[in-house]
Protein backbone atom coordinates (compact mmCIF):
# COMPACT_ATOMS: atom_id res chain seq x y z
CA UNK A 1 0.00 0.00 0.00
CA UNK A 2 1.72 3.20 -1.13
CA UNK A 3 1.01 6.45 1.12
CA UNK A 4 2.81 9.25 2.35
CA UNK A 5 5.79 8.94 5.39
CA UNK A 6 7.41 12.10 5.13
CA UNK A 7 7.20 15.24 7.51
CA UNK A 8 3.67 15.96 7.78
CA UNK A 9 3.81 19.76 8.85
CA UNK A 10 5.78 20.52 5.51
CA UNK A 11 2.79 19.56 3.76
CA UNK A 12 0.95 22.28 6.13
CA UNK A 13 3.69 24.58 4.84
CA UNK A 14 3.39 24.17 1.45
CA UNK A 15 -0.12 25.09 0.92
CA UNK A 16 0.14 27.67 3.51
CA UNK A 17 -2.62 26.21 5.79
CA UNK A 18 -3.14 23.61 8.60
CA UNK A 19 -3.95 20.50 6.91
CA UNK A 20 -4.78 18.73 10.55
CA UNK A 21 -6.32 20.52 13.75
CA UNK A 22 -3.32 19.78 16.06
CA UNK A 23 -1.06 22.74 17.54
CA UNK A 24 2.00 21.23 15.44
CA UNK A 25 -0.35 22.51 12.60
CA UNK A 26 -1.80 25.40 13.15
CA UNK A 27 0.70 27.55 14.88
CA UNK A 28 2.42 30.21 13.39
CA UNK A 29 5.54 29.05 13.27
CA UNK A 30 4.47 25.98 11.24
CA UNK A 31 2.71 27.81 8.23
CA UNK A 32 6.23 29.88 8.26
CA UNK A 33 8.19 29.93 5.37
CA UNK A 34 11.98 28.41 6.62
CA UNK A 35 14.65 30.79 7.03
CA UNK A 36 15.21 34.07 8.40
CA UNK A 37 13.44 36.41 6.28
CA UNK A 38 11.33 33.67 5.26
CA UNK A 39 10.98 32.86 1.33
CA UNK A 40 8.11 34.74 -0.18
CA UNK A 41 7.78 33.29 -3.41
CA UNK A 42 6.65 34.39 -6.79
CA UNK A 43 2.97 35.14 -7.28
CA UNK A 44 1.09 32.31 -8.56
CA UNK A 45 -0.49 32.17 -12.23
CA UNK A 46 -3.68 30.23 -13.30
CA UNK A 47 -2.04 26.73 -12.78
CA UNK A 48 -0.58 27.08 -9.65
CA UNK A 49 -3.67 28.63 -7.73
CA UNK A 50 -5.59 25.65 -8.92
CA UNK A 51 -2.44 23.09 -8.37
CA UNK A 52 -2.00 24.56 -4.38
CA UNK A 53 -6.48 24.35 -4.01
CA UNK A 54 -6.07 20.95 -5.26
CA UNK A 55 -3.10 19.94 -2.76
CA UNK A 56 -4.94 21.15 0.07
CA UNK A 57 -7.49 19.12 -0.26
CA UNK A 58 -5.67 16.44 -1.06
CA UNK A 59 -3.13 16.63 1.94
CA UNK A 60 -6.32 16.96 4.14
CA UNK A 61 -7.65 13.64 3.38
CA UNK A 62 -4.10 12.12 3.52
CA UNK A 63 -4.75 10.63 -0.27
CA UNK A 64 -2.24 10.19 -2.77
CA UNK A 65 -2.45 11.94 -6.46
CA UNK A 66 -4.09 8.44 -8.37
CA UNK A 67 -6.69 7.54 -5.49
CA UNK A 68 -7.83 10.86 -5.71
CA UNK A 69 -7.68 11.70 -9.20
CA UNK A 70 -10.26 8.68 -9.47
CA UNK A 71 -12.34 10.19 -7.09
CA UNK A 72 -12.50 13.49 -8.67
CA UNK A 73 -13.61 11.48 -11.97
CA UNK A 74 -16.25 9.34 -10.06
CA UNK A 75 -17.87 12.94 -8.95
CA UNK A 76 -17.70 13.79 -12.83
CA UNK A 77 -19.74 10.86 -13.65
CA UNK A 78 -22.42 12.01 -11.02
CA UNK A 79 -25.32 13.65 -11.79
CA UNK A 80 -25.10 17.21 -10.03
CA UNK A 81 -22.13 19.58 -9.03
CA UNK A 82 -19.15 18.38 -9.13
CA UNK A 83 -17.23 20.10 -6.16
CA UNK A 84 -20.46 19.44 -3.97
CA UNK A 85 -20.20 15.51 -5.01
CA UNK A 86 -16.31 15.42 -4.96
CA UNK A 87 -16.43 16.81 -0.91
CA UNK A 88 -19.21 14.46 0.10
CA UNK A 89 -17.38 11.06 -1.49
CA UNK A 90 -14.49 12.55 0.36
CA UNK A 91 -16.21 13.11 3.75
CA UNK A 92 -17.74 9.89 3.87
CA UNK A 93 -14.44 7.84 3.63
CA UNK A 94 -14.53 5.68 6.92
CA UNK A 95 -10.82 7.24 8.02
CA UNK A 96 -12.46 10.47 7.64
CA UNK A 97 -15.68 9.85 9.73
CA UNK A 98 -13.49 8.04 12.06
CA UNK A 99 -11.74 11.38 12.85
CA UNK A 100 -14.90 13.64 12.54
CA UNK A 101 -16.44 11.82 15.41
CA UNK A 102 -13.64 12.44 17.45
CA UNK A 103 -12.02 9.24 17.84
CA UNK A 104 -8.41 10.06 16.32
CA UNK A 105 -6.71 13.52 16.49
CA UNK A 106 -5.47 13.23 12.99
CA UNK A 107 -6.63 11.45 9.32
CA UNK A 108 -3.35 9.53 9.83
CA UNK A 109 -4.16 7.78 13.16
CA UNK A 110 -7.42 7.07 11.95
CA UNK A 111 -5.98 5.82 8.73
CA UNK A 112 -3.87 3.45 11.07
CA UNK A 113 -6.62 2.91 13.54
CA UNK A 114 -8.84 1.34 10.43
CA UNK A 115 -6.03 -0.79 8.56
CA UNK A 116 -5.01 -2.28 11.59
CA UNK A 117 -8.46 -4.02 11.62
CA UNK A 118 -9.83 -2.45 15.11
CA UNK A 119 -13.03 -0.75 12.98
CA UNK A 120 -16.11 -3.01 11.96
CA UNK A 121 -18.99 -1.18 9.83
CA UNK A 122 -22.42 -2.87 10.35
CA UNK A 123 -20.56 -5.73 12.33
CA UNK A 124 -18.38 -7.03 9.70
CA UNK A 125 -14.23 -5.99 10.23
CA UNK A 126 -13.58 -3.90 7.59
CA UNK A 127 -9.63 -2.70 7.13
CA UNK A 128 -10.11 -0.65 4.36
CA UNK A 129 -9.80 3.24 5.07
CA UNK A 130 -11.05 4.63 1.80
CA UNK A 131 -14.06 2.39 1.99
CA UNK A 132 -17.42 4.55 1.32
CA UNK A 133 -20.52 4.70 4.01
CA UNK A 134 -23.61 5.24 3.77
CA UNK A 135 -26.71 6.75 5.21
CA UNK A 136 -28.12 4.17 7.67
CA UNK A 137 -23.99 2.36 8.32
CA UNK A 138 -23.21 1.82 12.05
CA UNK A 139 -19.37 1.84 13.02
CA UNK A 140 -18.26 0.08 16.18
CA UNK A 141 -14.78 -0.39 17.19
CA UNK A 142 -13.15 -3.49 18.31
CA UNK A 143 -13.38 -3.56 22.69
CA UNK A 144 -9.00 -3.78 22.70
CA UNK A 145 -9.10 -0.26 21.18
CA UNK A 146 -11.53 1.21 23.37
CA UNK A 147 -8.54 3.06 25.68
CA UNK A 148 -7.02 4.55 22.27
CA UNK A 149 -10.33 5.83 21.57
CA UNK A 150 -10.48 7.07 24.90
CA UNK A 151 -7.51 9.06 24.66
CA UNK A 152 -7.81 10.67 21.38
CA UNK A 153 -11.47 12.05 22.12
CA UNK A 154 -9.60 13.28 25.76
CA UNK A 155 -6.96 15.34 23.83
CA UNK A 156 -9.41 16.36 21.56
CA UNK A 157 -11.62 18.12 24.04
CA UNK A 158 -14.09 20.79 22.62
CA UNK A 159 -14.36 18.97 19.37
CA UNK A 160 -17.66 19.40 17.67
CA UNK A 161 -19.41 16.14 16.33
CA UNK A 162 -21.02 17.67 12.92
CA UNK A 163 -24.26 16.84 12.44
CA UNK A 164 -24.79 14.06 9.86
CA UNK A 165 -23.14 11.99 12.52
CA UNK A 166 -24.91 10.71 15.50
CA UNK A 167 -22.12 9.62 17.60
CA UNK A 168 -22.76 7.61 20.95
CA UNK A 169 -19.42 8.51 23.41
CA UNK A 170 -20.30 6.10 25.95
CA UNK A 171 -20.49 2.79 24.11
CA UNK A 172 -18.11 4.63 21.03
CA UNK A 173 -20.79 3.77 18.32
CA UNK A 174 -21.46 6.05 15.00
CA UNK A 175 -24.16 5.79 12.88
CA UNK A 176 -24.64 8.12 9.37
CA UNK A 177 -27.39 10.12 10.07
CA UNK A 178 -27.60 11.49 6.50
CA UNK A 179 -25.11 12.66 3.67
CA UNK A 180 -22.70 15.68 4.16
CA UNK A 181 -23.35 18.60 2.47
CA UNK A 182 -20.79 21.45 1.37
CA UNK A 183 -21.19 23.67 4.30
CA UNK A 184 -20.66 20.51 6.92
CA UNK A 185 -17.22 20.20 5.83
CA UNK A 186 -14.68 21.76 8.27
CA UNK A 187 -12.16 22.59 5.59
CA UNK A 188 -12.37 26.11 3.68
CA UNK A 189 -11.66 24.93 0.04
CA UNK A 190 -12.41 26.30 -3.44
CA UNK A 191 -13.70 23.12 -4.96
CA UNK A 192 -14.35 24.95 -8.57
CA UNK A 193 -10.87 25.35 -8.82
CA UNK A 194 -10.12 21.76 -8.44
CA UNK A 195 -12.70 20.50 -11.37
CA UNK A 196 -10.81 23.42 -13.16
CA UNK A 197 -7.46 21.60 -12.39
CA UNK A 198 -8.75 18.14 -13.84
CA UNK A 199 -10.26 19.87 -17.36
Amino acid sequence: MARYTGPKVKLSRRVGVPIADIPKHTSKRALNPNGVHGYRGRRLRAYGIRLNEKQKLRYHYGMLEKQFRLTVDEASRRPGNTGEILLQLLEQRLDNVIRRAGLARTIWAARQMVAHGHVLLNGRKTDRPSCQVNVGDTITLKTKVHKLAREGMESLAGHEVPGWIEFNPSELTIKIASSPTSDQTPFDVNTNLIVEFYR
